[in-house]
């Protein structure tokens, strides 16, 4: 009785440890998208394999010569050490800033 219940907690343990997805079978599990051209945009996606992004787009200074989009969005994603990474940024006339713990500050 001892073999067996030790059996079935190594079954359940076993069962319990995800199976890492190779990238390549990886499928879109929600996308929106909200793109009309005028005012800006978003959209959102994850895929099945663990990574997500969001992103964001607005015009700003409309009408002026200063004219510019700016962009803020984030993505995550399980690196290859099991750790998920996560970065936030904005694009804008100031060039990209990224922000992540696991980006280095300047």
């Amino acid at each position: 009785m001892k073999s067996f219940v030790a059996f079935a907690l190594f079954v359940a343990v076993a069962a319990a440890i995800p199976v890492s997805q190779d990238p390549k079978d990886a499928v879109v599990v929600r996308y929106d998208n909200d793109n009309i051209g005028v005012e800006g945009y978003n959209y959102a996606v994850e895929t099945s394999d663990g990574k997500s992004a969001q992103e964001q787009g607005q015009l700003k200074n409309v009408g002026t010569e200063n004219e510019a989009i700016e962009v803020r969005g984030q993505y995550s994603y399980t690196g290859p050490d099991g750790v998920v990474y996560s970065v936030t940024y904005v694009a804008n006339e100031l060039g990209f800033q990224p922000q992540g713990a696991h980006i280095p500050q300047a």
